[in-house]
């Protein structure tokens, strides 16, 4: 089913579009200046007036991503693959949702500790969680696309493997090429974009999901002689009777 595919598809179109007219708003009032030193993606959304409008990207982005790792966990299951990989992978996702929301609720300037938290929680653990869903891709039942999308996730993990490395290098010490460092988080952002929107190879095929509700063979009776009260419940049905 096409629609599931578009989800994906909307964050990371909402996503990228979000975080560069971001870095548009502040350039133009002159609150970053790429010419001296390409600022980081937080720089870019931390004063006033484009940190609304970071933060309500970051918000939206965190329940469509919530939405989706759900959804991907369920699908899995659905194959019959119900491991402690799938599970992990779930746990993996929230947590990175979690340090999205804090990205955006914390703003560098105010309460840096939190943000970078965040942003570890968002990029380090994020990371894990697509090197899970690489395994996964080649462990649940393959589909007409795994042929291209199995390889294209696992050499999207590398490159975003070897960014966030020199993404942390360059926060962590001062190598003196601070422009290297933000390049690299702009490119981790926008990889994970892409690797969001491969999900909509993989959601296209769900069909539907069935809820089954199952009849148990209980039969519940109580009597009450003060109140007259009567509940009666078999498989067949449910009768219930009340006299004042």
């Amino acid at each position: 089913m096409w629609l599931w595919a578009l989800l994906p598809i909307c964050l990371a179109v909402f996503g990228s579009v979000g975080i560069w007219v971001v870095f548009g708003i502040a350039v133009s009032n002159d609150t970053v200046n790429f010419t001296v030193r390409f600022p980081y993606i937080s720089e870019c959304g931390t004063y006033d007036p484009q940190s609304c409008i970071f933060s309500q990207v970051c918000h939206i982005s965190s329940f469509l991503t919530l939405w989706i790792v759900v959804i991907r966990f369920q699908q899995v299951r659905d194959y019959g693959h119900n491991s402690r990989v799938n599970i992990a992978s779930i746990i993996l996702g929230f947590i990175s949702c979690l340090g999205i929301s804090l990205i955006g609720n914390f703003q560098q300037s105010v309460f840096f500790g939190i943000h970078v938290f965040g942003a570890f929680l968002a990029f380090f653990v994020g990371l894990a969680y697509f090197w899970l869903q690489v395994w996964l891709t080649y462990k649940v039942r393959p589909s007409e696309d795994c042929w291209w999308v199995g390889p294209l996730r696992a050499a999207l993990c590398l490159i975003c493997s070897v960014l966030v490395v020199t993404m942390a290098i360059g926060l962590v010490f001062d190598t003196g090429y601070s422009s290297v460092a933000s390049i690299s988080e702009w490119a981790l952002v926008m990889s994970f974009f892409v690797l969001f929107g491969l999900f909509a190879c993989e959601f296209r095929h769900i069909d539907c999901h069935q809820l089954t509700v199952q009849k148990r063979g209980l039969s519940e009776i109580y009597n009450t002689s003060a109140g007259g009260i009567v509940l009666y419940n078999t498989a067949n049905g449910m009768a219930m009777q009340a006299n004042n």
